[in-house]
Parts: structure tokens; C-alpha cells; sequence
């Protein structure tokens, strides 16, 4: 028998608590729809909390062992099959696949290399002929030097128009 005055249930009740949980402070809201999924699961009692708990620790320590094995000794995982050729075999197959993929990695890292080359160099011809059709449309560019007046070298290319 459950005792818990706010079962663990979509109701008006519960909804509005989640909803004034979410105005009030979100993770309280959070908690709220939390409970409302998953709280059959723990029955509304602590012992059956604790359970579904202790359920979940085991299974992590079950599984820890399997993890370290992939992490450290490089088996991906695989136990060692009774039969130490092919143990053996099953270890130089893996490392000349991971040889293979560290080459085909170069590879790649070439290739990313020469398209961002070769997009540097679309770029710049673009940007010259951006600048080489602007140059062109400015008047009295790219002419030769202006007449200057014999009398005044100073005048940067500029005639005195003053009769």
C-alpha cells in the first residue's frame, strides 16, 4: 500500500505542481516532471528507492572490469579466446588496422591541407581580379605619370591651372 499523497501520475495535480515548479525555480519543475516518469519505479519507499539503486551500482561494477580492458591492454573489449595463435593473430591484425588508419589519418590531414592551399589560392586570384576590374574603372588610373610643369617639381603631378 502506498501511503504518498502526490502519486507519481499524470493528474491536474501533478501537472500544475510541475508547471508552478518551472515558474517558481526550473529545477524544481525538473524534479517534479522527474518524478511524475519515473517514480513507479521506486514505489513511493525508500526500501524499493534503494533497490533500484543498488541494481544499478551492481551492474556498473560488472561491467567495470570489461571497461579497464579496453582502456589499458587495447583488446577493444575481447577476452582472450583460450587460443593463444590465434590471440596472437587477433593482436596483429588489430594493430596493422590501426597502423592502416593512422596512415589513412595523414592522408586526410594532406588532403584538408591542399584544398585549404588551393582555396587560399582561388582567393587570391579572385581578390586581383576584384582589384585589377576596380583599378580599371577609376579614371586616370594606371596612366602614366601627368605632365608636370617644368617650373615646379614639388606639385606631385599636379599642374598650377593659375594663368
Amino acid at each position: 500500500m502506498t501511503t504518498a499523497i502526490i502519486k507519481p501520475q499524470w493528474s491536474p495535480l501533478t501537472i500544475a505542481l510541475m508547471v508552478m515548479g518551472f515558474i517558481i525555480f526550473w529545477p524544481l519543475g525538473l524534479a517534479v516532471l522527474g518524478y511524475i516518469m519515473w517514480g513507479e519505479k521506486f514505489g513511493g519507499s525508500p526500501e524499493k528507492a534503494q533497490a533500484y539503486f543498488n541494481k544499478g551500482r551492481a551492474w556498473c561494477t560488472s561491467n567495470k572490469g570489461a571497461h579497464r580492458n579496453w582502456t589499458n591492454h587495447r583488446s577493444y573489449g575481447m577476452n582472450s579466446s583460450g587460443n593463444a595463435a590465434f590471440d596472437d593473430y587477433r593482436a596483429e591484425q588489430l594493430k596493422r588496422l590501426e597502423e592502416e588508419r593512422a596512415r589513412l589519418d595523414a592522408e586526410i590531414d594532406a588532403f584538408h591541407e591542399y584544398m585549404a592551399n588551393l582555396n587560399k589560392a582561388k582567393d587570391r586570384e579572385e581578390f586581383d581580379r576584384f582589384m585589377n576590374e576596380r583599378r580599371g574603372s577609376r579614371q586616370g588610373f594606371g596612366d602614366t605619370k601627368p605632365e608636370q610643369n617644368n617650373g615646379d617639381q614639388n606639385n606631385n603631378g599636379w599642374t598650377n591651372n593659375n594663368g
